[in-house]
């Protein structure tokens, strides 16, 4: 990155060490969230698969409504301490070791399995937030999206490569008594954290100057300052309406990656092996268009990259509803995942376009609120109608409804207006 207005030069490397960790949280909501755990637990931990899917959903909302109210305050301590980068390394650690902790759980342990599910979601979502914060320092407003776009693209392609080894586990490679085999997939995530997240704290910087003071001043500011931003809301009025209306759609793409294997097992009867090789083929197609996509975005706009790919996710998940052979939801899934890489990268690049360097940890802590609380009535609707039909199709189908809301609140958001106000927060604070 050359010299700007903006932001000053940025190596090359910290950009890369940035979105390395992209790559290194990438297993979690692969191997835990979306394709293995998530099935084991509701049709291995649970005793009855319909009951296992809905106390899933609930441990999935769990998570959602502590990270919600957690993240902004701890975005908005980051922010005035200049702590980002440590609490970054804190909730890195605290995912490290209750996702290893999930390779204990077995039949039976619905509860205990539950309980560390949602501490290491909470911790996941938490890291991604704080990491996200340093998006708006490493790049510029003209090539935001390519770099936002990169790191999904990495994280999207360290999914895939976790399935690889995930795949030989599950087939053959470790002994499937007691769901051994399964089980440690989750020591696999754990460990991939851990070792890819190491570049990001060799090289990723904290810019802001670090502030030292008792616990209780850290904790009266954070909240001080959620009241001021809360107070100047015309200011980020683009900001959030970017969030409602992300805290709307991405309901509908967090119902699909947590209820997926599920659905897949229930409907078509994918076993473990066939749910990996699914992912490796979603990943690689979400991680290609995220990086391809960026280049796109920064051409022609976040809020236009946003809506084609809603339009799209639509089709996507009327044709998983409609699905009657795999090959049908085979290109659902496809279509699902080369849509859903470019719409996480160009929304989290718009946010960033519209964030005051003042307000970087707090703000992007109120964009997991949105992500988080928006995968609270996705799945509690999923969960809903599937105890009152009994129908995977029919829940899947509720998906659409939140795509379709949230394109409608997308298309309030000015774009321009959006960037303007970010800038002339800068100024205010120079």
């Amino acid at each position: 990155m050359s010299p700007n207005p903006q932001t000053p030069y940025v190596a090359r490397r910290e950009i890369v060490s940035w979105a390395m960790y992209d790559f290194a949280h990438s297993a979690f909501g692969t191997l835990v969230v979306t394709f293995i755990f998530s099935a084991y637990y509701a049709q291995a931990i649970a005793s009855d698969p319909i009951q296992g899917a809905i106390w899933w959903t609930r441990a999935v909302n769990a998570s959602a409504i502590i990270t919600a109210l957690l993240m902004p305050v701890v975005g908005a301590i980051g922010d005035f301490g200049g702590l980002k980068k440590r609490f970054l390394l804190i909730a890195t650690l605290v995912c490290v070791a209750l996702t290893a902790g999930l390779f204990r759980m077995g039949p039976g342990d619905v509860w205990i399995a539950a309980l560390v599910f949602v501490g290491a979601s909470v911790a996941y979502e938490s890291m991604q937030s704080l990491a996200n914060a340093f998006l708006p320092e490493l790049s510029t407003r003209e090539n935001m999206g390519r770099i936002s776009g990169l790191g999904w693209g990495l994280g999207y392609f360290g999914g895939l490569l976790c399935l690889i080894p995930a795949l030989g586990m599950v087939s053959g490679w470790l002994p499937e008594e007691g769901g051994l085999n399964v089980r440690a997939t989750s020591l696999l995530a754990a460990g991939w954290l851990l070792v890819f997240s190491i570049p990001t704290f060799v090289f990723l910087r904290e810019r802001q100057p670090r502030r030292r003071a008792a616990v209780g001043t850290y904790v009266r500011m954070g909240f001080g300052r959620i009241g001021d931003t809360a107070r100047e809301l015309g200011r980020y009025r683009q900001a959030v309406r970017l969030l409602v209306a992300r805290l709307v759609y991405n309901d509908g793409l967090a119902t699909a990656f947590a209820m997926a294997a599920i659905f897949a097992a229930a409907e078509f009867g994918m076993e473990t092996a066939d749910l990996l090789v699914l992912g490796i083929v979603v990943n690689a197609t979400a991680g290609a268009s995220a990086i391809g996509f960026g280049f796109i975005q920064d051409r022609i706009g976040g809020k236009r990259t946003i809506a084609i790919t809603l339009v799209l996710l639509m089709v996507a998940t009327a044709l998983a509803f409609f699905a009657r052979t795999p090959g049908v939801f085979w290109a659902a899934a496809i279509l699902l995942g080369l849509m859903v890489g470019p719409n996480q990268a160009a929304s989290r690049a718009l946010l960033g376009s519209f964030v005051p360097k003042s307000k970087q940890g707090e703000l992007f802590g109120f964009y997991a609120f949105s992500g988080r609380l928006s995968s609270v009535l996705g799945p509690l609707s999923y969960g809903l109608i599937l105890g009152a039909t009994g129908s995977h199709r029919w829940a899947i189908a509720s998906i659409i409804v939140f795509l379709v809301v949230g394109l409608v609140l997308l298309a309030r958001v000015d774009e321009k207006e959006g960037v303007e106000l970010a800038v002339a927060g800068v100024s205010a604070t120079k």
